[in-house]
């Protein structure tokens, strides 16, 4: 037997090992505008996920300033810069790499961004949000450049970051299908007006579930607990309902209706080409 394992080897016939990753779906509150707050509430779900012997830590869009908060204007900070130094930080202290959505200030612009920074607190990767839904904030987000959306080669693999709405638009899907990814962390600012939950999280579930299926790779979509408080969309809930689905596009773990919720998940992967 291990004569034939050694030839099938020598071979290149082997079938593909499968990889185990640990990642934990970080469903916290976000309060608009309290950023020692809501770095307190990452740092909480931190606890949870080392304790939990996670990997990664994927949290929500605009975690800590809020996602269309026209504050961000003039509280974001550059990545890098205090805020995405501060999560690297956290990184480095609990030893987990960490995606995280992030409000970017560069020169006049804002954006929509997200980070993966591994547990040294290195940059990994960067990604501006590209389908912004200007209507909802005066001035809007800036567009990120559809050319810049990628993945990243990391210890578990190829991981790729889009937000929210981006994964709304085909073109955006079919480049990231063209890139092969073995894993996608995608941060939600997922709301609805009150009346429309939990219903509303169906949406979310079918939107990530249609995506993983065309990627070839489990996604994460974590969605944040909250409301929104300025702009046309004042007063709509995000209801959590975070969903992790794997490579086939079945649902593996939905997380609690509109309730904070830490919840570690071993996913499956298969060695990048």
């Amino acid at each position: 037997m291990k004569l034939a394992v050694t030839i099938m080897a020598l071979l290149g016939t082997l079938p593909a090992q499968a990889r185990t990753v640990r990642v934990a779906v970080c469903q916290i509150l976000s309060i608009d505008g309290d950023r020692e707050g809501n770095f307190r509430r990452v740092e909480y779900a931190l606890e949870d996920a080392r304790a939990a012997h996670a990997d990664i830590a994927a949290f929500p869009e605009s975690a800590i300033l809020g996602w269309e908060n026209p504050d961000a204007h003039r509280m974001a900070t550059p990545i890098p810069g205090a805020d995405s130094d501060r999560i690297a930080a956290l990184a480095v202290k609990y030893g987990l790499m960490i995606s995280i959505g992030l409000d970017e200030k560069d020169g006049e612009k804002l954006y929509d961004s997200a980070i993966l920074v591994d547990k040294t607190g290195k940059l990994l990767w960067k990604h501006r949000k590209l389908n912004v839904l200007a209507w909802l904030m005066d001035p809007p987000y800036s567009e990120g450049r559809p050319e810049d959306a990628g993945v990243t080669d990391t210890e578990f693999g190829r991981i790729g970051l889009v937000i929210c709405a981006d994964a709304f638009v085909d073109r955006i899907a079919r480049r990231i299908e063209q890139l092969a990814p073995d894993l996608m962390l995608v941060p939600y600012g997922w709301a609805a007006p009150v009346d429309k939950w939990p219903e509303h999280a169906k949406e979310l579930e079918k939107l990530v579930a249609k995506r993983a299926a065309q990627w070839k790779c489990p996604v994460v979509g974590t969605d944040v607990i909250g409301e929104m408080t300025h702009g046309p969309w004042r007063g709509q809930t995000y209801g959590g309902a975070s969903v992790v689905v794997d490579a086939s596009g079945k649902t593996l773990h939905l997380l609690r209706d509109r309730d904070v919720e830490v919840r570690t998940v071993t996913l499956e992967l298969t060695h990048s080409k």
